[in-house]
């Protein structure tokens, strides 16, 4: 098949290679324009365009392809591009852009869209992060013939992984997006031999995975040991989970629950002992034992190396999150 593929991040990356090894005709790669990141702020092209442009393949970064939106001009362009593609159907995975209606029909057979939950559940920007951060015990990839609703369409493929106690938003990432590149090759060629049976999502069971905002990052210490630890993993690499201690921000990158028992006239935030083994806080209910941590600009260390160089003792208690205005 003649495919036009779009995506930005790693998570798309992944699938572009998987579709290339797998002797697909990619017609032309779309992607979010260059963004500026790092401490310089230079412009950086995503994962995607890397590949792109390593094998050759022909691309285009449009701001919108909106023809009626705020940069018709990069609009018109892609349509002309993506008409004159001539392909039979388009993937995307974490692409960015809204897809208006003319994008979804352009394709003889339509988008395909390869989704990181099992849908109807986690519909959304951030489904691998929410999972974690809900406590689920499965997720999986769901391929979606696309609509123009948000993660409303027909199901094609879709199949389930575990989400485990160690299992962080990085290391479950990997792990969907290789099996998503699996499944969307498995898709396409069911699609080219004219196999693929269509199944529509259930009513019920819908959640959405809003993005993910920075200002998630602080610790509410009110809240539960368990739901702060899931927090931790759920929000590694991005945005961090984090808690003031002196004035000054301390992240926290790894942790578990702890069999200490939570003293009764202890306050949320305190810390209950500091050594070693990691650092144990009173949380709303129960005891979380951070185990790695870093200071801004720092490496990510072990409780033992962190706290030879920031001091932190049984007494002490983590700020309260900022106030949400």
């Amino acid at each position: 098949m003649k495919i036009i593929f779009a995506g930005t991040p790693e998570f798309a990356s992944v699938a572009l290679e998987r579709l290339h090894a797998a002797g697909f005709d990619i017609a032309l790669v779309l992607t979010q324009p260059d963004r500026p990141s790092g401490r310089g702020l230079k412009l950086h092209a995503s994962p995607v365009k890397q590949f792109a442009l390593a094998h050759h393949i022909p691309l285009a970064q449009p701001r919108s392809l909106r023809l009626d939106g705020k940069y018709p001009d990069d609009a018109a362009a892609a349509r002309e591009a993506i008409l004159g593609a001539g392909a039979d159907a388009m993937v995307v995975a974490a692409y960015g852009l809204i897809l208006p209606q003319w994008v979804l029909d352009a394709p003889a057979s339509g988008c395909f869209n390869i989704h990181a939950s099992l849908l109807p559940r986690w519909r959304g920007a951030a489904p691998i992060h929410r999972a974690i951060e809900a406590g689920d015990t499965e997720t999986g990839v769901t391929i979606m013939q696309m609509d123009a609703g948000l993660d409303t369409g027909d199901m094609l493929f879709m199949h389930s992984v575990p989400i485990t106690g160690g299992d962080t938003t990085a290391t479950l990432h990997d792990r969907l997006a290789d099996l998503g590149g699996k499944l969307m090759v498995l898709a396409l060629n069911q699609a080219a031999a004219g196999q693929l049976k269509p199944v529509g999502q259930s009513a019920e069971g819908v959640t959405y995975a809003h993005k993910i905002e920075k200002a998630e990052s602080a610790v509410d210490w009110a809240q539960s040991a368990a739901v702060i630890a899931r927090r931790i993993r759920a929000f590694d690499p991005f945005p961090g989970v984090s808690s003031v201690m002196g004035g000054e921000v301390v992240k926290l990158l790894e942790s578990h629950l702890d069999s200490m028992k939570r003293p009764p006239d202890a306050g949320n935030g305190q810390i209950l002992s500091a050594d070693a083994d990691g650092v144990r806080v009173a949380c709303g209910d129960g005891v979380l034992c951070v185990t790695q941590l870093q200071r801004p600009g720092g490496k990510r260390l072990p409780a033992a190396d962190f706290l030879r160089g920031f001091a932190l003792s049984a007494g002490a208690t983590f700020d309260a999150p900022p106030a949400v205005a």
